[in-house]
């Protein structure tokens, strides 16, 4: 199995120019390729995590992978399958989220070692010296008013209105590859299914100012078996930096992935062999409540985005809320740990007796409740029971000296903060 079919094999091709060429052209010999990752905001989340998957396996094929960061057309905006225009961002903001998308690239692509180490690019560094008129003349050109609003991304935006800036992104994106191709002898352009027109029109100013033939390669859009868009936690994104989303909450997201899901993720997200993930799978379906796939799955995905120590942090922070362990936490665990959880902020005048605390916390509605909770056994403090309706909360119930956790019942927690 080459390269081409093991990435089809894994759900990891969406659409290409011309299929036969490409695999061909991965088969015979070492082909240079890039994607673009345009910094609009100060990380990348699960949905570029596709396509990096995707480079980092034509990269141990022996393949050349070049990472564009778009300074340049950062400060345009891609009105792909957007309802409104994009905000305008300022150079030194763009410069800023330039920088912290390079750094997490170099995770995932070997920039050192190897004849084929990967490259980092900036399209700002060839369009910060083309001017206007000499961008309309030697580029514009090629491309006319009926091909580019034949585009999807711009169909849609016609009815709501769209400005010159966003129309005309797609050229930029075009001149990238033409760059890249005169440059580095670049002949493939890997992103997401939404791309299409704007990668589309690379190969198209290729043909026509360089006569030179270049391919294109989609990754699917993930979405999971309710058709929801993939890469959402409860309306957020969930991002590749571990202080938007910790190695905690993305482990969760992968443990609670559906079962119908599980195994195509595994092939998706993953580098384990497709003979391993079939041998998962048989397991997995005699076995389903164990959520062999999920495990396996968060597993590798925390590890391959933020290292085995991080993995094993998550791991030890599931399994100790799990039983119940909150004392062998530290409060940075737990902050990770219960950082969607209810929060309330102790005061000076607080009176730190437990029925009282429970209610100015929220965690109960009433004195009465509280009473009832606390005499029933169902309050717990720092995964300790108390029954005691004249406990006080002293120095010796903060963990770090920053929070305590408060359990009711099984599995509501509540965090004090200090």
């Amino acid at each position: 199995m080459n390269i081409f079919e093991e990435l089809k094999a894994r759900g990891l091709v969406f659409q290409t120019t011309d299929e036969e060429a490409l695999s061909k052209a991965l088969t015979e010999g070492q082909v240079s390729y890039y994607t673009g990752y345009d910094p609009t905001a100060d990380s990348l989340h699960l949905g570029h995590l596709v396509p990096i998957i995707v480079n980092r396996h034509l990269q141990l094929a022996g393949h050349q992978p070049y990472a564009l960061v778009g300074g340049a057309t950062g400060l345009i905006g891609d009105p792909s399958f957007k309802d409104a225009e994009r905000s305008l961002q300022t150079k030194e903001t763009v410069d800023s989220w330039v920088g912290k998308i390079q750094g997490q690239l170099s995770r995932f692509l070997d920039f050192e070692t190897g004849e084929n180490k990967a490259t980092m690019v900036n399209n700002y560094d060839w369009f910060s010296d083309v001017s206007f008129i000499d961008f309309l003349r030697d580029v514009g050109k090629y491309f006319t008013i009926n091909y580019m609003m034949s585009k999807e991304s711009v169909k849609k935006r016609i009815e709501t209105g769209i400005s010159y800036t966003e129309f005309a992104y797609q050229i930029m994106q075009g001149y990238d590859f033409y760059e890249l191709n005169r440059k580095h002898n670049v002949t493939l352009q890997v992103g997401g299914s939404d791309q299409w027109g704007n990668m589309t029109a690379g190969t198209e100013l290729l043909r026509r100012k360089a006569d030179k033939t270049g391919h294109v390669m989609t990754v699917p859009l993930i979405s999971d078996s309710t058709g929801k868009k993939f890469g959402k936690s409860e309306g957020n994104a969930v991002w590749l930096d571990a202080d938007k989303t910790s190695p905690y909450e993305m482990y969760q997201f992968w443990l609670n992935v559906m079962d119908d899901d599980a195994i195509r993720f595994l092939k998706i997200f993953t580098f384990l062999t497709l003979d391993e993930i079939a041998s998962i799978e048989k397991e997995f379906d005699e076995a389903r409540h164990q959520r062999l796939a999920q495990k396996v799955l968060a597993k590798e995905v925390v590890t391959l985005v933020h290292g085995q120590e991080a993995y094993n942090q998550a791991l030890n922070i599931t399994e100790q809320l799990f039983a119940g362990n909150i004392k062998n936490l530290s409060a940075k665990e737990l902050k990770q740990g219960l950082s969607n959880v209810p929060n309330y902020a102790v005061q000076a005048d607080d009176d730190l007796n437990i029925v009282e605390i429970l209610v100015a916390s929220g965690v109960v509605n009433s004195k009465r409740q509280a009473r009832e909770d606390v005499q029933n056994g169902a309050i717990y403090i720092n995964g300790d029971r108390i029954q005691d309706l004249n406990y006080n909360l002293s120095d010796t119930d903060k963990i770090g000296d920053e929070l305590t956790v408060i359990r009711r019942g099984k599995k509501k927690y509540f965090v004090l903060t200090y």
